[in-house]
């Protein structure tokens, strides 16, 4: 498809079908020189409803195979997304702008949920749970619940989709999928590995497009499961809507407003590397990345200044380049919500460290000018628990410095105070501070002497609070996407009730 990418408009894939349907074209653009990669046709209603009865014509059959025979299909995605793991890792850098190794990082980690998923099909499932009558048998076993709406963000579109339907396929669910309308073109890749891996038709779907198509999808009776990960304002959304549903579950992972805190016990080069790593990575745009750095008063002036002066050096450049550090920002609009963030900062009483929102003409590549870009933007503010600045996710380069005094409670009391609760990391050598975060922090995903950011596919992956349930990845995934039975069989000659309630039967001739 690489070479072709702008000589037709692709469209959906549907029921074994590759279709356009009668929705406007769109383009995927690419935001470090703002050319168009490719162009698709947006989804419509029809085209949501067509995936859904194909998804729902396909259940039955496909959760009557055994797991094994389910995985099979995985496995050859699996192969197929290491093979392709350097061509697929540009893609993702040329259409959502992240740098190299990111780019290659992203795939790598879909090839990884998909060998958890795909292996997890040969590991034991259920549970054996004792009965207090000995002639009883239980144990709990799990079904799948039936079709799955996937909704899956730009800025990781290999591997995040794979969180979602790797799990959800082997455990006997059909999907349809909506990638995010900027990165539309790794999903037309998926959707080809999915056809090339011969999985029966109906029991992957994808419909490219926009928010109206993900509604129609996460709306719809058909959907007994919808996985999303996206912003909190339209995570929220769906999970008030689906909660009005009796028998649907939404899974939701959102966004957060990450935090660092940076104890007097911390080793600075560890600090800084950390803080770096989690601010400006993905240029900023990761659910976990840091905007806040909480740092004890007796290092605060240390830390400061080696922070700001990597922050004013960081790379930002070509995606493609093996010296670039950050790529552009995803899109216009983006770049928008990112300057005016930067401008509620300055408003609230901010003290301006490093302001490169607008790069000097010198940094921009040759043939980006078109791009997205922004850089760096750090401040330090008098901490107020209500300042919006510290309290709203911006999703750029945007990071707040605030100096705390005391003690590592007061450090975490400071960290807790927002509306999200999904990732947090803390620096220090000592491991009683270190212990008092990991059992105090509100946070779904906590880090010792690292970034805040790095997850890995077999521990669980969401927040609490306002950034989600907690269920997008693992085994916690499994729980979104089936229903568990609790199974009990008598093999005596007779029945005997728990609780001592009696199994007589009395009639009034007794």
């Amino acid at each position: 498809m690489s070479q072709q990418a702008t000589e037709q408009a692709h469209g959906h894939y549907i029921g074994g079908e590759w279709t356009t349907g009668d929705g406007h074209p769109f383009e995927s653009e690419n935001p470090a020189t703002g050319e168009t990669l490719a162009t698709f046709q947006r989804g419509t209603e029809a085209d949501v409803d067509a995936a859904l009865e194909a998804a729902e014509s396909a259940f039955p059959e496909w959760r009557d195979l055994s797991y094994i025979d389910r995985a099979e299909y995985l496995w050859e995605i699996y192969h197929e997304l290491r093979d392709r793991h350097e061509e697929l890792g540009e893609t993702v850098s040329k259409e959502c702008g992240k740098e190299i190794s990111e780019g290659k990082a992203d795939v790598t980690e879909a090839w990884h949920m998909v060998e958890w998923a795909a292996g997890n099909a040969r590991h034991p499932h259920g549970d054996v749970v004792p009965s207090e009558v000995a002639g009883k048998d239980s144990y709990m076993r799990r079904k799948p619940r039936g079709v799955v709406g996937c909704i899956t963000p730009w800025n990781f579109p290999v591997a995040i989709p794979f969180w979602h339907m790797a799990i959800a396929l082997v455990e006997g669910n059909t999907v349809v999928w909506k990638p995010a309308e900027q990165t539309p073109w790794c999903g037309q890749i998926i959707a080809e590995m999915f056809e090339d891996a011969g999985i029966p038709d109906g029991v992957f779907n994808m419909v490219q497009g926009f928010g109206d198509a993900g509604a129609a999808i996460t709306d719809d009776e058909r959907v007994d499961t919808v996985l999303f990960t996206g912003s909190a304002e339209v995570g929220h959304e769906i999970g008030d809507k689906v909660g009005g549903e009796p028998g649907k579950l939404a899974a939701c992972e959102m966004g957060g407003k990450n935090g660092i805190v940076i104890t007097e016990e911390a080793d600075m080069d560890t600090a800084v590397h950390a803080a770096i790593m989690s601010s400006f990575k993905t240029t900023g745009q990761r659910c976990v990345s840091s905007e806040r750095l909480i740092v004890h008063e007796d290092v605060y002036d240390e830390f400061k200044a080696r922070f700001v002066d990597v922050a004013e050096n960081v790379a930002v450049g070509d995606p493609l380049a093996e010296d670039t550090f950050m790529g552009p920002a995803i899109e216009a609009d983006h770049v928008e919500k990112i300057r005016s963030y930067n401008d509620l900062a300055r408003e609230e009483g901010a003290n301006v460290l490093v302001d490169r929102f607008e790069l000097a003409d010198s940094e921009i590549p040759d043939g980006h000018e078109g791009g997205h870009w922004v850089g760096p933007f750090v401040y330090e503010i008098d901490y107020e628990p209500d300042l919006r600045c510290l309290n709203e996710e911006c999703f750029g380069p945007h990071v707040a410095l605030l100096e705390y005094s005391g003690d590592i409670e007061h450090a975490v009391e400071m960290h807790n105070v927002t509306p999200y609760g999904l990732a947090g990391a803390i620096i220090s050598e000592d491991y009683r501070q270190l212990n008092y975060f990991r059992d105090h922090a509100e946070v779904g995903l906590a880090y010792a002497n690292l970034p805040c950011i790095g997850a890995e596919v077999q521990l669980p992956f969401g927040g609490v609070k306002k950034s989600g349930n907690g269920y997008p990845s693992a085994r916690e995934a499994i729980e979104a996407v089936t229903e568990r039975t609790a199974w009990t069989m008598n093999n005596a000659d007779e029945i005997e009730m728990a609780q001592g309630l009696s199994a007589d039967i009395k009639t009034s001739e007794d």
